[in-house]
């Protein structure tokens, strides 16, 4: 067995380098021209996590609890955004087999009562008119 093993290491393929690599690198260094960026508008920068607790935490300890809680998430399917920081970055971390996370730009966050808005069902109705206003000839 150890000799396949020493056989294998002597008949490896030997490392060949390329050289154009370093010619296309040194090609726009050289230039006195700036290069143009494709887009004229780049998408906003991510700034918020959006934090959606999608699995409970009623079987853990107290310690993950305290975290959850810290988070503003109080019960599953709840979505909190938070900016990006190191705190928050690592209570994801700490609860990642919890949470989905997905990093959005500021535009994007919702307010509580933003997401409560688009959570609720349409009327099924529409009002055309009353009596109270037909008898005032408004």
């Amino acid at each position: 067995m150890a000799s396949i093993i020493s056989r294998r290491v002597h008949f490896s393929r030997p490392m060949v380098r390329s050289m154009v690599t370093t010619a296309q690198q040194a090609a726009p260094s050289s230039s006195s021209v700036p290069p143009t960026t494709s887009s004229p508008e780049s998408p906003p920068p991510n700034t918020h996590f959006k934090i959606t607790m999608r699995r409970s935490a009623i079987s853990l300890g107290e310690k993950i609890k305290g975290t959850v809680v810290s988070l503003g998430i109080h019960r599953r399917f709840q979505t909190v955004y938070h900016r990006h920081s190191p705190e928050t970055a690592g209570k994801i971390l700490k609860l990642k087999e919890l949470l989905e996370v997905e990093n959005v730009p500021e535009h994007l966050v919702l307010t509580k009562q933003q997401q409560r808005q688009l959570r609720k069902a349409p009327r099924g109705y529409k009002v055309v008119g009353t009596r109270r206003g037909s008898f005032m000839n408004i």
